[in-house]
């Protein structure tokens, strides 16, 4: 057994842990911390690979995982996902979420303890089936689907005589269709029409556990029995062909029906996935050829005209136009990009032509970190799914004993059996676990994915619940309330030194930074065209106060005014500047040379998002890096009350562990880089203006759009998702409340009673697609 180790630092860890293991009896390892990898050997008496993994992580180390995610047939009710999941958590260093809206299983797994061909063969074990969602994609069709409509049809076919009957019972002409060919019509319904039934009934009994399709074969079978033994046997006695036959046909009905949905469910994830083009036009030398995009490398030169899609991420290398990156951000306005500017796979070009070098492909771009996010947000499960997840695992043996307890009850109260037999039957089809199952997952599929389709990338589902419970959200100010765009105001130089040359000092100070205030400074110097000759060594960044390097026996620093006071540096005669402005002084050795002034603009919509915040009751704070002065007079433009400035990143973490309360749930919004440790000390961490690859892994929630009324929207999802699935919860658990009593009481009739359970997982999914409804706000100004 070869595994991979995490969590390693050095050679004494790996002996460490090498020596952990060898003491287990029958074990034998050896642990190599260059490829942080342990090859493991068990003998008599070892302890289970489970043991193994505890002892691993006890000793203070963990095995890497491997993800995995596989399209799941044969499901039929939340009972089925709720079997499979349990049977593959059972495999050793496997951890799965099966998801029955999507129908597929979110797998992670340990490498060495199993691999993708054993955990298929135990899905097929189980009696479903597995296929790579790649294998899947091939065919846009679910396989077996052409099949279902035709047995459908045929079902229907056989139906038609009963429907017959039923038709001239209400104008009073009985025995129209004679017994025998009842008998025939129902025995191809129930032998053939019902055969998956029976196949997925008896994998899940086979297993020890029961399912939907159990309940359905159980009273189909005995309608279908009962009828044909009073057949044979002449007893003047009812029949219930019909029962049997039409509830066969509803059910296979309303499972199509279901599927359709939840396909729609699925439409917008889909629809990302259909964005990038096939082909892109690479650049051969003075050539210009159609190549499929799979052949494309990184740093290959690519064109793209008016009208397509951008195949690959990259840079652009010549060329100037506006592009519709909605997809990505939501925004309805096409971006001007032009030579240096970054573009993305999937995004359409609108009008010029550009050049451009390829910077990731394949499951790097930002349009598959995309799919992959919402994908694995949608497989995720709520909080609140919990209950209906409990409920499931008992309901169908409850409805068998609820079943058997109304034939007995009826038949002793009535004394009579067909009728008690019938009311039996109908208890048993009429309860629908799939309700249950579908009411949490199919919201949350397509709420994720209309949040895509809006720029709003939630991480996965608890994320999306706890959002709409948000109470206290804290931001950023440089790039996020503001523009992060800084410019510079003004150059105050001292009588030391020349203005170009304190520019040019300061230049070569930040030439190594990509903070929003170094890249301003730099674009200012090149823009005046001014070289930076400066030769500097040794730099090191002090961070939430400046840089400093050396240039011979002379230490350069550029900073805060703290910053340089603390280094012996006389501040006392620098002039303060205007509110709002930031300041960066620079200093060579103890000599002050001079002070930068920069602006950063604040972003237009952020009065209107923060008083909307207040409205719903949402506190704000500032939490930023820069002087009080400055932040006060952003924070005043803004509309925020409460605000802490001067703050290193540490600083941030504290301030947000002060707002904690009983119950409060914190948010923090910043760029998703810089504010990483304040981000991950949030109850919720928003990644405003980030496709990064760190920003989708980490936080909870990714705005693609810089436009802070993005986190309205998404506020305004959360809530919408989360009313969907209460509103489904409420109506699954209504409807088997008030449903299972009727048909106990003899109110309703086999036939009835399952149309009546078909149509209840259709209403659950129906509901779920209002959320299509929903409209971002940005979109409807």
């Amino acid at each position: 057994m070869d595994l991979e180790i995490t969590g390693m630092s050095c050679a004494a860890c790996a002996a460490r842990l090498e020596k952990q293991l060898n003491r287990q009896a029958g074990v034998s390892a050896s642990v190599n911390f260059a490829s942080s990898r342990a090859v493991i050997t068990r003998g008599e008496g070892a302890p289970d690979l489970s043991s193994l993994e505890k002892l691993v992580e006890k000793t203070g180390f963990g095995i890497a995982r491997a993800d995995l995610i596989l399209n799941i047939s044969g499901m039929s009710c939340a009972a089925c996902s709720a079997r499979l999941e349990k049977l593959l958590n059972r495999l050793p260093g496997v951890s799965a979420a099966v998801n029955l809206a999507s129908e597929q299983a979110h797998i992670q797994y340990i490498e060495g303890m199993t691999d993708p061909a054993g955990l298929m063969a135990a899905i097929d074990k189980a009696g479903f089936g597995a296929t790579l969602p790649a294998e899947s994609a091939a065919s846009p069709d679910k396989p077996g689907q052409g099949r279902a409509y035709t047995d459908l049809l045929l079902t229907a076919l056989f139906c038609l005589p009963f429907l017959v009957g039923m038709i001239a019972m209400a104008f009073g002409a009985h025995h129209l269709v004679p017994l025998w060919l009842q008998a025939v019509c129902a025995t191809v319904v129930q032998l053939y029409s019902a055969r998956v039934f029976y196949r997925s009934a008896w994998h899940a009994l086979r297993s020890r556990s029961a399912n939907m399709n159990v309940l359905v074969c159980l009273g189909t079978s005995i309608a279908y029995g009962f009828s044909l033994i009073v057949t044979f046997s002449g007893l003047r006695l009812p029949v219930y062909f019909e029962a049997s036959a039409f509830v066969i046909l509803l059910v296979s009905l309303g499972r199509l029906m279901e599927e359709r949905a939840r396909h729609k469910a699925a439409a917008r994830l889909e629809a990302l996935l259909t964005l990038k083009p096939e082909t892109a036009n690479r650049i051969e030398g003075d050539s210009i050829v159609s190549r499929p995009v799979a052949t494309l490398r990184i740093g290959d030169l690519f064109l793209v005209r008016p009208g397509e899609s951008i195949p690959v991420d990259g840079e652009v290398t010549e060329g100037e136009t506006e592009i519709d990156e909605s997809m990505l951000t939501g925004e309805a306005s096409p971006v001007l990009r032009k030579t240096g500017d970054t573009i993305f796979a999937g995004t359409l070009n609108t009008t010029g032509v550009l050049r451009a070098r390829a910077t990731s492909l394949g499951s790097d771009t930002a349009l598959a970190r995309i799919v992959a996010l919402v994908s694995r947000a949608q497989g995720s499960k709520a909080p609140i799914q919990r209950l209906a997840d409990q409920v499931s695992a008992v309901f169908v043996p409850a409805i068998i004993a609820i079943a058997l307890a109304t034939f007995l009850i009826g038949w002793a109260v009535r004394g009579d059996a067909s009728w008690a037999l019938v009311s039996a039957i109908s208890v048993l089809v009429i309860a629908c676990p799939c309700s249950l199952g579908l009411a949490t997952p199919t919201a949350l599929m397509v709420g994720t994915g209309k949040a895509a389709s809006a720029g709003i990338l939630f991480r996965n589902a608890e994320a999306l619940e706890r959002l709409h419970r948000l109470d206290i959200l804290a931001l950023d100010k440089t790039g996020t309330i503001t523009t992060g765009e800084p410019r510079i105001e003004n150059i105050v130089p001292s009588a030391s030194i020349s203005r170009d040359a304190l520019l040019a000092t300061a230049a070569a100070l930040e030439i190594n930074s990509e903070h929003p205030l170094a890249r301003a400074i730099l674009r200012q110097a090149r823009d005046e065209n001014l070289g930076m000759d400066l030769a500097l060594d040794h730099f090191r960044a002090v961070p939430g106060k400046g840089i400093e390097a050396r240039s011979g026996r002379n230490i350069y620093r550029l900073g805060t005014r703290d910053y340089l006071t603390e280094n012996g540096v006389d501040c006392d005669q620098v002039p303060k500047g205007e509110a709002g402005m930031t300041e960066i002084l620079v200093s060579r050795g103890e000599h002050y040379l001079g002070v930068l002034s920069l602006s950063d603009a604040l972003r237009p919509e952020a009065p209107s998002v923060m008083r909307s915040l207040a409205m719903q009751g949402i506190e704000t704070i500032m939490l930023t890096g820069d002087t009080v002065s400055s932040a006060r007079a952003v924070a005043s433009r803004a509309g925020i009350t409460q605000l802490e400035a001067a703050l290193r990143p540490e600083g941030k973490v504290a301030a947000i562990e002060k707002l904690r309360g009983p119950g409060r749930v914190i948010g923090m919004a910043g760029d998703g880089i810089n504010d990483a440790p304040a981000l991950a000390s949030a109850d919720i961490s928003i990644a405003i203006g980030s496709g990064s690859a760190a920003a989708l892994e980490t936080a909870d929630l990714v705005l693609m759009s810089a436009d802070l009324r993005a986190i309205l929207d998404a506020l305004s999802l959360s809530r919408a998702t989360v009313s969907k699935i209460r509103q489904n919860l409420c109506f699954a658990f209504g409807y088997n409340i008030a449903a299972i009593p009727l048909a106990a009481c003899g109110l309703l009739n086999p036939a009835l009673a399952g149309g009546a359970m078909a149509l209840s997982s259709v209403s659950v999914v129906s509901n779920s697609l209002l959320l299509n409804r929903w409209r971002s706000a940005r979109t409807e100004h």
